[in-house]
Parts: structure tokens; C-alpha cells; sequence
């Protein structure tokens, strides 16, 4: 499956966890997960959530595709 998200690497750049994230959000540690292993993908307004979270550009947690 191709890396289309970036969240577990702005995570480990702010010295964050998944746990974290999860808790958060109020989603269950195995759905970040498997968001962060690029298994499954937020949805846009999870990924507006996580951006805010973060305080990251939404686009800091894409990979670009050019």
C-alpha cells in the first residue's frame, strides 16, 4: 500500500504518540494506528482535526505527489 499520510513521522518530530493523538481525538488507539501505518486513512475532517491537534499545515501530513 503506498504512503499517502505522514502522520506518524510529524508525530515523532513533536515528540508525540499515537496514545497521545488518540486520546485527543477520542478514536481508538488501533484506528490511529493504523492511520499512522498508512493501513487506513482519516477522513478529511479527522485529518483537519489532527492538523489542529498538531498545529501543522493540514498539507504537512500529506506526501506530496509532485
Amino acid at each position: 500500500m503506498a504512503k499517502l499520510n505522514r502522520i506518524k513521522e510529524v508525530l515523532i518530530e513533536q515528540k508525540r504518540t499515537g496514545k497521545w493523538l488518540a486520546e485527543n481525538l477520542g478514536k481508538d488507539m488501533a484506528t490511529v494506528s493504523r492511520w499512522c501505518n498508512n493501513h487506513t486513512q482519516p477522513s478529511i475532517e479527522n485529518l483537519d482535526r489532527i492538523a489542529s491537534l498538531l498545529d501543522v499545515d493540514i498539507r504537512k501530513l500529506l506526501h506530496k505527489t509532485k
